[in-house]
């Protein structure tokens, strides 16, 4: 069977099994399989498969609706490939408005002491440590799981001596204060779960996703505990859910933090909140 034969067929399946782009995702696991960049998939369209047993496996795994970043074991953000498993929220273009926001406020220079809350992958974390060469971090997460997951892509960023992480249900292991606090915890309502696809419901980890009945449930577990952890001249840095703004804005007040900005994403989500005591 030849790459393009493969490719129709794969096509084919994965229409019928309901996902989204079947087209991409068959082209991404076939150079993923047959270890060729998306040039030589074109070029050589008419050569034979040469791995053929892990392309149908790979297939198989998408038709199931496991995202096609599981099947790879990565996902890119920012400019940076990361590491990704079942223990990990994926990394998402959206989170990217919070690198952003960070960026703009922050110079490139700035020693900043940087946490992150519910680090997971590092991508957050080790994305900003990237950009911000005199920053230090440390990532928290209640997963030890999901920490060995953020090691190995701070060793694979080679960041390993300007990040550490603790295991920590929020602030509780926390010693010290921080120049700016970032965070993308969980803020899904649980009673959106049926609306989920399977990618998300069946393959992210729902710590990770799900904050309660309102999806306000982590954000008040922050506000409560941040005013011990940021610096009095210190910023904090959120990701927020849709129509969350407002809500969450009214959380962090009533903590003594105000709001000094947002940021919307690339779809017009307010997507990121900056709050400063």
């Amino acid at each position: 069977m030849t790459r393009k034969e493969a490719l129709r067929r794969a096509q084919a399946r994965l229409t019928e099994a309901g996902v989204e782009t079947p087209a991409l995702d068959a082209k991404l696991l076939l150079q993923h399989t047959e270890e060729i960049d998306g040039v030589r998939l074109v070029t050589e369209a008419d050569a034979p498969i040469g791995a053929p047993e892990a392309y149908e496996a790979a297939i198989a795994r998408r038709c199931a609706r496991e995202p096609v970043s599981k099947i790879l074991g990565y996902r890119d953000f920012w400019t940076h490939r990361f590491i990704t498993s079942p223990d990990v929220l994926d990394p998402r273009p959206d989170t990217e408005t919070l690198i952003e926001t960070v960026l703009t406020g922050v110079p490139k220079d700035e020693p900043v002491n940087i946490v992150d809350l519910g680090t997971g992958s590092g991508c957050i974390l080790l994305t900003l440590l990237a950009e911000l060469p005199n920053a230090l971090g440390t990532g928290v997460d209640v997963s030890r799981a999901a920490l060995s997951v953020a090691e190995r892509n701070a060793n694979a960023m080679n960041l390993s001596q300007r990040v550490k992480f603790i295991v920590s249900d929020w602030f509780k292991a926390l010693d010290g204060t921080f120049d700016l606090v970032v965070s993308n915890p969980p803020y899904i309502s649980t009673v959106e779960k049926p609306l989920l696809s399977p990618e998300v419901m069946n393959w992210d980890p729902e710590a990770a996703l799900f904050a309660g009945m309102d999806g306000l449930q982590a954000y008040r577990k922050i506000a409560d505990g941040l005013a011990t952890v940021l610096k009095p001249n210190g910023t904090a840095f959120f990701e927020i859910g849709q129509g969350q703004a407002d809500p969450v804005t009214e959380l962090f007040s009533a903590a003594g933090f105000r709001r000094t900005s947002s940021r919307f994403d690339l779809g017009g989500i307010e997507r990121c909140l900056v709050v400063q005591r």
